[in-house]
């Protein structure tokens, strides 16, 4: 099974769970690194997420993971936070980040650079406008390469 079939299983198959407990599913990752597979589910609530949560999660993803075994390989299973820079995946997430500061790059340059912090003022699934110092920025969705929230200090 090829790596983003992997994820979408994972996904689809967790995601009942995950929003029936209060949980967002933020982001499933599946990697090689070194000789090792790594399958890393992010998760978030509001308020955020402790150790307690991820543990839970954990032990019960990993009993959905031994019933069903979409994945033929041995591989480490993480369940943690998306961190205070989380990466903003949908429009959803950019939606939610109205007013917090972020960090976003594009494909291409755009008024003469390719990444932008600064506080987003409003997205409308079609731009985002981030205010940086004095300057306002609107970036269109589809020009985005990545984005995350900040910590601008």
């Amino acid at each position: 099974m090829s790596t983003p079939k992997i994820k979408a299983t994972v996904e689809e198959m967790i995601h009942p769970y995950l929003t029936e407990n209060g949980f967002e599913l933020v982001d499933v990752e599946y990697v090689k690194e070194g000789s090792n597979w790594f399958l890393r589910i992010f998760v978030d609530k509001e308020g955020g997420i402790d150790i307690d949560d991820c543990g839970r999660i954990s032990e019960v993803v990993s009993e959905m993971l031994d019933k069903n075994d979409p994945i033929p390989s041995a591989y480490f299973l993480e369940v943690s936070s998306p961190g205070a820079e989380r990466p903003l995946k949908k429009p959803e997430d950019v939606r939610k980040s109205v007013g917090k500061d972020v960090f976003v790059t594009t494909y291409e340059s755009l008024d003469g650079q390719k990444e932008f912090e600064g506080r987003l003022l409003s997205f409308d699934n079609d731009d985002l406008v981030i205010e940086s110092g004095k300057k306002q920025y609107t970036i269109p969705y589809s020009k985005v390469a990545s984005a995350r929230l900040a910590i601008i200090f």
